[in-house]
């Protein structure tokens, strides 16, 4: 409406001037509808064309959307296992830092089995000491059997000896009677050894392998004890947070409720702009938005990042093929802006519905010195209806607060 209002001006309102005061012309007598037309033809149609044409050119060169939103992203609080709820630290909303705990499960099972792997450390430990007297006590055998078979070698010696120097003093019998016994002092020694390092592999290898693997299970233990204590994982807000003591929650059914990180859908605004309007859409792009939350208040934006991808056209690998028609509404051109100026988002609320305009800008090439002069008229006029763009979005920006009201039923 804004449009035709104001090509109007240029087309219809001074054809109008000259029929009724130069040519002196009166309503309801040479000027009828008939004659309105008949006479303002040339006038109305090129004040249609003008219409169209400026439309099509600011909202080609200078794009507008309503489906501009502060997205902020959330953080499910979940269990890494299921259980009930035991106690609740946190009210229905509040703000948490990172590592505080927002509830506890029941943690008796956890408790029973930590308190099982410390027995087990115990019990490892006592092992140990045993093993310990057992090498002591291998070598007091190591060093009796050596002491019985010097004995028993000594004895033999002399004898041995006797037999030498006299023989048939000895009994043949004897002598071998005594190397039997010193072979068989020579084995306890051998046996008394073998215990002393059959031991010592208790104490250095066997015990300690052991004492980790009964270490590893009470951290274990202590883990799925820690698992029960449910922390925050960044620094945030909970919001309706209505999980109560014995509750029961789960992590792949009934999560406790979500966490907002802190500063999140305060920094970026997102917006969908129609395909047609894919090849103006560029980084560094001037816009301003007008935002519910905080009504009358234009807020100077540039585009930081245009998406290169359209979500209408995302599929995943199934059974089934993928079929065209499926996709009957037509996907956007996702765009984030940042504001111009530091603060610029304050007062907005995240997840507040946002109207943008985003302007086309030709100064670089108008200032180039090689850019006919044709063209560069057709550029200033292209910059020059970016005004009219903005005048609507402030006249949306007054009517805003207005249409929502009526839309919400007050």
């Amino acid at each position: 409406m804004l449009e035709l209002m104001i090509c109007s001006l240029v087309t219809i309102l001074p054809d109008y001037l000259y029929r009724r005061y130069v040519q002196g012309k009166r309503f309801g007598k040479e000027i009828t509808f008939f004659s309105v037309w008949y006479e303002l033809r040339w006038g109305i149609t090129g004040c249609l064309m003008l219409t169209v044409s400026l439309i099509t050119m600011i909202f080609y060169f200078h794009p507008s959307t309503t489906s501009a939103t502060l997205y902020f992203r959330t953080v499910p609080i979940l269990p890494e296992g299921s259980g009930r709820v035991a106690d609740v630290k946190v009210g229905f909303s509040a703000p948490v830092r990172k590592g505080d705990v927002l509830f506890t499960l029941d943690s008796s099972r956890q408790q029973a089995a930590l308190e099982t792997a410390k027995r087990k450390v115990a019990e490892v430990d006592a092992a140990i000491q045993s093993a310990q007297a057992d090498v002591a006590k291998a070598e007091a055998q190591i060093g009796e059997a050596k002491a019985n078979l010097q004995q028993a070698k000594d004895e033999l010696d002399v004898k041995t000896e006797l037999q030498r120097r006299n023989p048939g003093i000895v009994p043949q019998r004897d002598i071998e009677k005594l190397q039997v016994l010193v072979n068989q002092r020579q084995a306890g020694v051998d046996a008394a050894t073998a215990a002393r390092q059959a031991a010592g592999l208790q104490v250095s290898t066997l015990l300690p392998a052991q004492k980790a693997s009964a270490e590893a299970a009470l951290d274990q233990a202590q883990v799925d004890l820690d698992k029960t204590i449910v922390r925050a994982g960044v620094d945030g807000r909970v919001e309706q947070f209505l999980v109560r003591t014995g509750d029961v929650v789960n992590q792949l059914m009934r999560p406790a409720g979500v966490l907002i990180p802190e500063g999140s859908g305060r920094k970026v605004l997102q917006a969908g702009f129609g395909q047609i309007e894919a090849q103006v859409m560029q980084p560094g792009m001037v816009a301003e938005a007008t935002c519910i939350s905080r009504p009358w208040v234009i807020i100077p934006m540039v585009i930081t990042t245009v998406q290169d991808y359209i979500a209408t056209g995302q599929f995943r690998t199934g059974e089934q093929l993928l079929e065209a028609q499926n996709a009957v509404r037509p996907g956007t051109i996702l765009v984030f802006m940042e504001p111009l100026y530091k603060g610029g988002l304050d007062g907005v609320t995240p997840g507040s519905s946002c109207i943008v305009n985003a302007y086309t800008s030709n100064h670089e090439e108008i200032s180039a010195k090689d850019t006919p002069t044709s063209r560069r008229i057709a550029l200033h006029v292209v910059d020059g209806v970016g005004l009219v763009h903005a005048l609507l979005l402030r006249i949306q920006a007054l009517l805003l607060p207005i249409q929502t009201l009526v839309l919400s039923g007050h």
